[in-house]
């Protein structure tokens, strides 16, 4: 195994850049509700990115930070495709115009990439200070992971945080959208739009997902770079994802659990490399405890595989089971 070289990272990200680009602000400008196969297209076009990035890096790399490249892909895709539930929710609470959809979500994922890089930074300089942060991390997955198969992470309704209450306070917002303008003119009298409202939603809203989904990636490895690539790779071609599942997710009954088993495998992952390279001095006396075995990354690709392949062969199998007994009523 070796280090990932400089170079390779560098062009990496200036690739990517050139990807967010034409996905968000070329192929995505255009204000349209994309058919079926030209979301299977695009989607199709950004795993088949991700899997050959993947076999790029073990080629320049080695397998370790390849299969922790897949490793932390898949559960940033998978945790995206549940948030989407949300995202769809805030396009209807706002009545968002669906030719305007797709320019919402360029932006709201832009706002995405942005967020996620500011905590994936704090996050490296934490746990490179202070590795006992992921004793906090596991305790939160845990928790998270509990929370979602007891229906717990979200109403069917979306509620207002408190930023965009102030916002509806101090601002005057027209009610009609006006196209993509964020201001309008009405009567000599200036007004933000609706699209301002929508926006600071995703926006604030993403900074909520990345409160399981940053700790869930440092639990697979703890490369900045892997960190980052793995959440770009997830977010690119996010927005045609919506389009194709939107009208799926609700059928997508049990996503929350294979979720659920991911998220409370790598909090445990996480515990278990907390004690092994323990500092706090009321455990052990301050020293790491050697017994308590090591994961190894391949092990954790199994089971993210396997548990997400199986919550959505058995989604698909109740949908067509509930398809079925309709069709003989």
């Amino acid at each position: 195994m070796h280090e990932t070289p400089v170079i390779f990272m560098v062009v990496t990200l200036l690739v990517l850049a050139i990807f967010f680009v034409v996905d968000l602000f070329i192929v995505g400008r255009k204000p349209h509700v994309p058919t079926t196969k030209e979301c299977l297209q695009h989607i199709g076009f950004f795993v088949a990115a991700a899997l050959i990035f993947g076999a790029i890096m073990w080629a320049v790399a080695g397998s370790k930070p390849a299969i922790e490249f897949y490793s932390g892909w898949l559960t940033e895709y998978s945790l995206s495709v549940d948030n989407l539930f949300v995202f769809v929710i805030i396009m209807s609470n706002f009545a968002v115009p669906k030719k305007l959809q797709k320019f919402v979500l360029s932006v709201g994922i832009t706002l995405a990439l942005i967020l996620r890089g500011i905590f994936i930074l704090l996050g490296a300089a934490i746990i490179t200070r202070f590795t006992w942060v992921f004793f906090i991390f596991g305790a939160f997955l845990i928790y998270t992971a509990f929370s979602l198969v007891k229906g717990d992470d979200g109403d069917d309704d979306y509620k207002e945080n408190k930023l965009i209450t102030l916002l509806r306070k101090v601002m005057k917002i027209s009610d009609e959208y006006d196209g993509e303008k964020l201001r309008v003119v009405k009567d000599g009298v200036k007004y933000f739009t609706p699209m301002l409202i929508v926006f600071v939603a995703i926006g604030t809203t993403d900074v909520m997902f990345a409160f399981d989904s940053i700790p869930a990636i440092f639990g697979l490895t703890k490369d900045p770079f892997i960190v980052f690539t793995s959440n770009v790779f997830a977010l690119l071609g996010l927005q045609q994802l919506y389009f194709l599942l939107g009208a799926l997710l609700d059928k997508l009954v049990y996503l929350p659990y294979g979720l659920a088993l991911v998220l409370g495998f790598i909090g445990v992952k996480l515990v278990m490399e907390a004690l092994h390279s323990n500092t706090l001095p009321f455990i052990n006396s301050g020293k790491g405890i050697s017994s308590v075995p090591e994961i190894p990354t391949w092990v954790s690709l199994i089971v993210i595989i396997v548990s997400l392949g199986t919550a959505s062969i058995a989604s698909v199998l109740k949908m067509r089971s509930l398809q079925a007994k309709e069709s003989n009523r």
